[in-house]
């Protein structure tokens, strides 16, 4: 066996059979950051059928120390991160139709993107785009991927409608800090880690096998790590997949972001209010490298071309740039 695929169809799990089965499949990556091009790498080299991968960022120079797809020249081009991607995944593998998406994804582009995909690997940097595709898979039933990761930190979890827990379920116990990578920062390992535990279950499922149903999460630094078996943690009450509301479609219900007239800044204002601990999101701003000031009810930082102010109810002002989709992607990299 000398073929493309011979090695990954020498292992018997997944066979002649399951390799058939994968080049079907179509799979949605939601983000090209560091998760999404390791995770969208593995697949397309394992040869899915069709592969889209949706972001709304573009690639800046600290993005190379772990996000792989990546060349210094798509640095220096702006190239967004979704059209880098796709080119350098067709370089890679020929025979998958790999489709890159340039858009914020907000609750109304959620079902387009999902409806066709065999299942959704999560590589977002926000819980509230987290929350908006678990919505989305729970009602058109598809497995959805969680994966997240930060400093040295990884956490992985599978959600099989109609069998396992959804992430709106998982709330309680997942991590609740504002800790971003531009906060606390991140090594390339765990990465790694989190898109390893990623693409297994994502063969798992699409050669028709089923994930161990574990919330795993580690630290590779310390050598730390929990395995909780999350079928107990289910809610029958929970809006998404207890009671099929889906909150997290509704446009209502989304971070709101407005264009202040003449200013050439924007206004982020959370779905919920979110109050926020400022004295201690200064510190960790100050840690990053940032110009920091503030007062009891606001914090103001400068950073690269522009400037943020944060007020304790979650709200800031972006300013510097009149795009929405900028001032989203700043708004979660320094804020969480």
């Amino acid at each position: 066996m000398t073929g493309r695929y011979s090695r990954q169809e020498l292992f018997h799990p997944i066979g002649p059979d399951g390799q058939e089965k994968l080049s079907r499949a179509r799979v949605l990556v939601i983000g090209a950051g560091a998760l999404g091009a390791a995770s969208a790498e593995m697949l397309v080299r394992a040869g899915v059928g069709s592969l889209t991968i949706a972001d709304r960022d573009y690639v800046e120079w600290s993005n190379l120390q772990r996000q792989q797809l990546y060349t210094e020249q798509d640095v220096i081009d702006h190239m967004p991160k979704a059209a880098a991607a796709e080119k350098r995944l067709r370089l890679i593998n020929s025979s998958v139709q790999v489709t890159g998406i340039v858009a914020d994804v907000t609750a109304e582009k959620a079902l387009e993107l999902a409806e066709e995909a065999s299942l959704i690997v999560d590589a977002t940097d926000n819980f509230e785009t987290r929350l908006i595709m678990n919505d989305a898979a729970v009602k058109l039933g598809i497995p959805f991927l969680y994966g997240a990761c930060v400093a040295s930190y990884g956490i992985t979890y599978s959600v099989i409608p109609g069998k396992t827990p959804c992430l709106h379920c998982l709330l309680g116990h997942l991590p609740a800090n504002t800790m971003t990578c531009d906060t606390a920062g991140v090594i390339g390992p765990v990465v790694q880690q989190v898109a390893a535990y990623q693409v297994t279950d994502a063969l798992k499922l699409l050669t028709g096998h089923e994930p161990s149903g574990m919330l795993r999460s580690f630290d590779i630094w310390t050598n730390e790590r929990s395995e909780v078996r999350a079928d107990t943690l289910k809610h029958e009450t929970c809006p998404t997949c207890g009671k099929g509301e889906f909150p997290f479609l509704s446009a209502e219900n989304e971070t709101k972001a407005a264009v202040l007239c003449g200013r050439q800044t924007v206004q982020i204002r959370p779905a919920a209010e979110q109050p926020l601990e400022l004295e201690s999101l200064a510190a960790k701003l100050k840690k990053a490298g940032l110009n920091v000031t503030g007062n009891p009810y606001l914090v103001s930082c400068r950073a690269e071309d522009f400037k943020f102010v944060i007020f304790r109810d979650g709200r800031a002002l972006i300013h510097g740039t009149n795009d929405i989709n900028r001032a989203k992607t700043i708004y979660h990299r320094w804020i969480g």
